[in-house]
């Protein structure tokens, strides 16, 4: 539950965000005219959304045994990678209501005014089946009540799109976003372990030792803590050697990329490159 909560609650949150920067630009500018196919874009973006996840499900009840667990290894992967990619991307857009206005601006001075319906559709389409994509990772790796999670992030994060799009309130957006990336990266780890997980079953991947330790005796993955822990963190209790491997690896890796990749240059290194531009300038 609180993992979907997460998920939905950032993934959704982006396109309240996207949402109000549209309509504010459009308000702002006195271009109300372009609302209705911003609305239309909105609309058909979360019908594909939904229609891939419709999607994404009837598939899984079609494959069964040795299939079904490939196919669920393959999603728990995508969302592992897509997530990962999601977090670090997000680090360097530090000017998206900039670019996003940037676009519309563009769209708005063309003749045609389906450019504005077809931005708005894409933009919200690829957040849409992220989520998508995620929740149905999460789902595959057994975590209880992730419907009831998901409805609760999407509503928390459409309050806090009105509040935003209003300016009633200042959220710290950037908080926000770094608190749910750590909390992102721990769980891409476990979708990413638990693929793994699933291709060892399937036998594409040899398990080499099944069980490197057992803990389940202490938490039990099964019962009700050791549950919470596992569609949190992706806690097993009886991980097999690769399995524990690449979970450690995982978020040692992405953390330090992450921590790199936030890293702000020193005022001495911006003097070095401010000098090197003023050289290449003259």
């Amino acid at each position: 539950m609180i993992v979907s909560f997460i998920i939905t609650l950032r993934e959704t949150l982006e396109i309240a965000l996207i949402i109000a920067i549209i309509f504010r630009y459009l308000r702002k500018s006195n271009q109300i005219e372009f609302t209705k196919y911003a609305i239309w874009g909105i609309i058909t973006g979360l019908m594909l959304s939904i229609f891939g996840g419709l999607l994404i499900t009837f598939l899984s009840i079609l494959f069964e045994g040795k299939t079904e667990q490939i196919f669920e290894g393959i999603i728990m992967l995508i969302g592992a990678i897509l997530l990962t990619t999601m977090i670090l991307w997000m680090i360097n857009q530090k000017n998206i209501s900039e670019e996003l206005e940037r676009k519309i601006q563009t769209e708005t001075n063309k003749t045609h005014k389906f450019g504005i319906f077809f931005l708005i559709m894409t933009s919200i389409l690829r957040e849409g089946i992220e989520i998508v994509l995620f929740l149905s990772a999460a789902r595959f790796s057994d975590e209880s009540n992730s419907l009831l999670g998901a409805t609760f992030g999407i509503i928390v994060a459409i309050i806090l799109g009105i509040i935003l799009y209003q300016g009633t309130s200042k959220i710290n957006l950037k908080l926000f976003f770094n608190l749910t990336s750590i909390f992102l990266i721990i769980i891409s780890a476990g979708l990413f372990s638990y693929s793994l997980h699933e291709f060892q079953e399937a036998g594409i991947i040899p398990i080499i030792i099944e069980h490197f330790y057992d803990i389940n005796f202490i938490i039990d993955e099964k019962g009700i803590f050791g549950s919470f822990l596992k569609g949190l963190f992706g806690y097993n209790g009886n991980p097999s050697l690769l399995e524990m491997i690449t979970y450690i690896f995982y978020i040692l890796i992405v953390f330090t990329i992450w921590k790199f990749l936030k890293k702000e240059p020193s005022q001495n290194q911006k003097n070095i490159l401010k000098k090197e531009s003023n050289l290449l300038i003259n």
